[in-house]
C-alpha cells in the first residue's frame, strides 16, 4: 500500500504543492461535512465488511467489536483530515486493538483481519471521494483533494495495519504458548494410573480447567469390561457416563455419573463416534437437540438454556472407538473455534491412548491372574501330618501379576512336602514359568528326592528353560524353599534356593518344670543361590519340631516394602506370629493385615502349617538281621500288629507285601535292615537297608524262579516306590484302608 501511495504522491506532488493551502482548507471542510453523516458512512462500511468477511460475523463478540471499530476509525480519520496533522503519530483506537486480539484468539487467519481493513478502506474512500465531488466543481481542486485523500487514507491503513498485526501476532503467540502449556498439563495430569475410569476423570478435570465450562466423558462397554471388539456399528454405541466435571469447581451430582444411555442413530455424537473425528457446534436455545442436553441430564444444573457451543471429541485407539468426550460452553461467551477443536482432539487422543493401555493391561492382567490361579492348587489337600492354611494375593497396585506359588505335596511314609517359590518377573510369562516349575517340583517330589537334591535338579530345569528363551528376553530366574516333614520322627528337612527362611513357632508348654510361652524364630538354614545360576551347591538343614509347631512359608511381598527393610519386616513377622490366633485361617489374615504394605507392588504367597505327630501306637518298627529265616518272624509280627489294630482282613495282603520286601532287602541289600508299619489314613509298609541300588519291575519268563515279587506288590498295593536317604534307600508300599477285599485279591494273585 505504501509503495502505491508514494508513487501517487510523487506523480501529483508538484500539482498539490501549487494548490497550496486551498487543498488543506478544502479537506478541513470535507471532514466537517462528512462528520454530519459519519454514522451513515460507518454503517455502509460495516455492511460491506459483513458481506466480504463473513467469518468475522460468525462470532457475536467480534461482530459487535467490528461495528464499533469502524465508527472509531471513521471518527479518527475525520479528526486527522480536520486538523491536517497527518497520520504519523496516529494511534489506532483501543477497540481495534481488542478486535485484533480476539481475532487471533479465535484462530482466524491474519489474512481475514487484513481483509477487513481493505474492505473498510475502500468503502470509506469511496464515500469521501463522492463527498469531494459534491462539495466542489473545481476540477483542479477536486483532483488535488482526491490525491491528498488517497495518500492520507493509505497512510492511515498502513499505520493501523502495522499496529493491529503486532497485536495479532502477540496474541497468537500467547495462544500457541497456552496451547502448549495445556498439552503439557494434560500430559502431566492424564494417564498417571492404569485405570480407565480414573483416566476419564482426569480428562474431564483438565478440560474443565482449561477449555470448557462443563466436560463429560462416556465410555463404551469394551473400554470398561477389558474386552477388545471390532469397530461397533453406530446403533451399538451404548455409553456409560464415568466422569462429569464443571469449571465452577463443584462436585458432580451423583446421578450424573453412572448413567447408561444409547446414542440415537444418525445423531451428531453417533456420527462423530463412527468417523472418529471431532466436531463443534454453535447452539441456540431454540434449536437445542436432545443429545446436546444430555451432559446436564439428571443434574441440578440449569445451563441447558444457556448452551452456546458444544465440542464432541471421540476417544479412539487402534482404529476403534472407546468413548466420547463432550466439551460444553454455557457460561463463556466465545464459542469453540478451530484451535479449540485441535486442542480438544489432542488431549482426548492422549486420554484415549491411556484408556486403551489400561484396557489392554487389565485384559492381560486378568488373563495372567486366571492362569496364576489355575496353576495354583484349587484346594490344599488334607493331610494327617500337618494342618494347613494358604493365601495367594496379587499385587494391590495395578501392576502385572507375578510368579509366586505355594504347594502341599503328600509323600511316602506319611510325610508331607511344603513348597513356596517366586519367579522373577511379571505378567503371563512369569505365571507360565511358575506353572512349569510347580509341575517340575511335583515330579521331582514324586521320586522322593532329598530337599537339596530336588533343588539341584530344579536348578537344571531352570537352566534348560533359559536356553529355550528367545534372544533378548529377560533371563528366567526363581527362588524356592522346599521342606519335608515326617510326622513319625518329627524331623523337618529343608533347603532354600535364594528364598527367605521360614518362621517356626514352637507351642507354649512346660520345659524342665518351667512354663514356656510361644516363641517364633528363624531356624539355622544356609540359603543357596537362586535357581538358574548352576554349578553351586544347596545345603539341607534338619531339626525336630514339637507337636503343634507352626511353619510359616512366604514370599518377599509379605515383608518387603518401600518404607521398611527386610530385617524390620522379619521382626514384625515374628511378633505377629507369637501373638496370632490359634486358628490358622485367622493367622493368615492377621499376617496379611499387619505386614502387607498398602498398595503393595508385589504378589504374596503364604503357607502356614501346624505339625502333627503320629501316635507311637500307630507305628511298628523292627530291626531285622540279614538272615532269610527272619522273614517268617517279620510276617508274624506284621500280622500280630494288624490284629491289634483291628485290620485282620488286611493280614493276608500285608503278609505277602512284607514277605516280598524283606526278602528282597536281605537278598539284594545291605544291613542294617528295618521294617516299619505305619497306620494313618492308609497302611504303609516300609523296608529300609543301606544299599543305594533301587529295585525295578521286570517281566519274568515262564521258567524263571524269581523276578515276580515287586510285580505282586504292585498288584496288591495301591502305590509303591523307592526313596533314597543319606544312609541308603527305603522301599515302601501303601494300601488303602477303604478296600476290604485286598486279601482276596492277594489270594487270587498267588493262585
Amino acid at each position: 500500500m505504501s509503495n502505491r501511495s508514494n508513487k501517487a504522491k510523487c506523480k501529483f506532488l508538484p500539482y498539490i504543492a501549487s494548490m497550496g493551502t486551498n487543498v488543506d482548507a478544502f479537506l478541513c471542510d470535507l471532514a466537517r461535512s462528512l462528520r454530519r453523516r459519519a454514522d451513515r458512512m460507518a454503517a455502509q462500511v460495516v455492511e460491506s465488511k459483513r458481506i466480504h468477511t463473513p467469518t468475522i460475523w460468525e462470532y457475536d463478540d467480534l461482530a459487535a467489536l467490528a461495528a464499533l471499530e469502524v465508527h472509531e476509525h471513521v471518527a479518527l480519520m475525520l479528526d486527522v483530515l480536520e486538523s491536517g496533522r497527518g497520520v504519523a503519530d496516529a494511534t489506532v483506537p483501543p477497540t481495534a486493538v481488542e478486535f485484533a486480539r480476539r481475532v487471533a484468539e479465535r484462530g482466524i487467519p491474519i489474512s481475514e483481519l487484513l481483509r477487513t481493513y481493505r474492505v473498510a478502506h475502500a468503502g470509506a474512500l469511496q464515500t469521501a471521494l463522492e463527498e469531494v465531488a459534491r462539495l466542489t466543481r473545481d476540477a483542479e481542486l477536486r483532483t488535488a483533494a482526491g490525491v491528498a485523500l488517497v495518500q492520507l487514507t493509505f497512510d492511515y491503513v498502513d499505520r493501523a495495519s502495522e499496529q493491529v498485526v503486532a497485536v495479532y501476532q502477540e496474541a497468537r503467540d500467547r495462544r500457541l504458548q497456552r496451547r502448549l502449556l495445556v498439552i503439557n498439563e494434560a500430559s502431566r495430569r492424564i494417564g498417571g494410573t492404569l485405570d480407565a475410569v480414573r483416566t476419564a476423570r482426569e480428562l474431564a478435570e483438565v478440560g474443565a480447567d482449561q477449555l470448557a465450562d462443563l466436560v463429560t466423558v462416556d465410555l463404551l462397554d469394551s473400554a470398561l469390561q477389558e474386552q477388545i471388539h471390532a469397530h461397533p456399528e453406530p446403533e451399538a454405541f451404548v455409553l456409560h457416563r464415568v466422569a462429569r466435571k464443571s469449571s465452577s469447581g463443584g462436585r458432580p451430582d451423583p446421578p450424573a455419573v453412572g448413567t447408561v444411555y444409547r446414542l440415537p442413530d444418525g445423531s451428531e455424537p453417533a456420527c462423530a463416534m463412527a468417523q472418529g473425528r471431532p466436531v463443534r457446534y454453535a447452539m441456540t436455545s431454540s434449536d437445542l437437540p436432545e443429545w446436546a442436553a444430555r451432559p446436564f441430564a439428571d443434574s441440578n444444573d440449569t445451563g441447558t438454556s444457556r448452551i452456546r457451543s458444544i465440542l464432541l471429541a471421540p476417544l479412539w485407539a487402534h482404529d476403534g472407538p472407546l468413548g466420547l468426550a463432550q466439551f460444553v460452553r454455557h457460561q463463556t461467551h466465545a464459542p469453540f473455534d478451530d484451535d479449540d477443536l485441535l486442542l480438544a482432539q489432542e488431549i482426548a487422543s492422549r486420554a484415549a491412548v491411556h484408556i486403551d493401555n489400561a484396557r489392554q493391561f487389565a485384559r492381560e492382567r486378568s488373563t495372567a491372574l486366571t492362569l496364576q490361579h489355575s496353576l495354583l492348587p484349587r484346594r490344599v489337600p488334607q493331610h494327617s501330618a500337618v494342618e494347613t492354611a494358604v493365601r495367594y494375593l496379587p499385587c494391590e497396585a495395578r501392576a502385572e501379576v507375578g510368579g509366586d506359588w505355594y504347594d502341599v505335596i503328600p509323600l511316602s511314609g506319611g510325610r508331607v512336602a511344603l513348597v513356596v517359590g517366586d519367579v522373577v518377573g511379571r505378567g503371563l510369562r512369569a505365571s507360565a514359568t511358575m506353572g512349569r516349575l510347580r509341575t517340575a517340583v511335583r515330579t521331582l517330589a514324586d521320586i522322593d528326592l532329598m530337599p537339596d537334591e530336588l533343588l539341584t535338579h530344579l536348578d537344571d530345569v531352570v537352566i534348560r528353560l533359559q536356553k529355550e528363551e528367545e534372544q533378548g528376553a529377560d533371563e528366567t530366574s526363581a527362588t524356592c524353599l522346599y521342606a519335608v516333614y515326617d510326622p513319625v520322627s518329627r524331623v523337618c528337612s529343608m533347603a532354600s534356593a535364594g528364598h527367605l527362611v521360614p518362621a517356626v513357632v514352637t507351642p507354649a508348654g512346660v520345659s524342665d518344670g518351667l512354663a514356656v510361652s510361644r516363641r517364633a524364630h528363624f531356624p539355622e538354614l544356609r540359603v543357596g543361590p537362586p535357581l538358574g545360576l548352576g554349578g553351586l551347591p544347596f545345603e539341607m538343614s534338619q531339626f525336630q519340631l514339637p507337636e503343634g509347631s507352626l511353619l510359616a512359608l512366604y514370599t518377599d511381598g509379605l515383608i518387603e516394602s518401600r518404607t521398611r527393610d527386610v530385617d524390620t519386616g522379619l521382626d514384625l513377622l515374628r511378633h505377629v506370629l507369637e501373638e496370632a490366633s490359634t486358628e490358622l485361617e485367622d493367622t493368615c489374615d492377621q499376617l496379611l493385615s499387619e505386614l502387607r504394605p498398602v498398595g503393595s507392588p508385589d504378589d504374596v504367597a503364604l503357607l502356614v502349617a501346624r505339625t502333627r505327630v503320629l501316635d507311637a501306637d500307630h507305628v511298628l518298627t523292627l530291626d531285622l538281621p540279614s538272615d532269610p529265616e527272619i522273614v517268617a518272624q517279620a510276617r508274624a509280627c506284621a500280622v500280630g500288629q494288624l490284629t491289634s489294630w483291628g485290620l485282620v482282613e488286611m493280614a493276608f495282603a500285608t503278609e505277602l507285601i512284607v514277605s516280598e520286601l524283606v526278602t528282597n532287602a536281605i537278598r539284594y541289600g545291605r544291613p542294617p535292615i528295618q521294617l516299619r508299619l505305619i497306620l494313618e489314613s492308609t497302611l504303609i509298609v516300609e523296608v529300609s537297608d543301606s544299599s543305594s541300588t533301587a529295585p525295578h519291575l521286570r517281566r519274568a519268563r515262564v521258567f524263571d524262579e524269581g523276578g515276580r515279587g515287586l510285580l505282586l506288590v504292585a498288584k496288591i498295593a495301591g502305590h509303591w516306590g523307592t526313596r533314597h536317604t543319606r544312609e541308603g534307600k527305603v522301599i515302601w508300599a501303601e494300601t488303602s484302608l477303604l478296600t476290604g477285599d485286598r486279601s482276596a485279591e492277594a489270594a487270587a494273585v498267588r493262585a
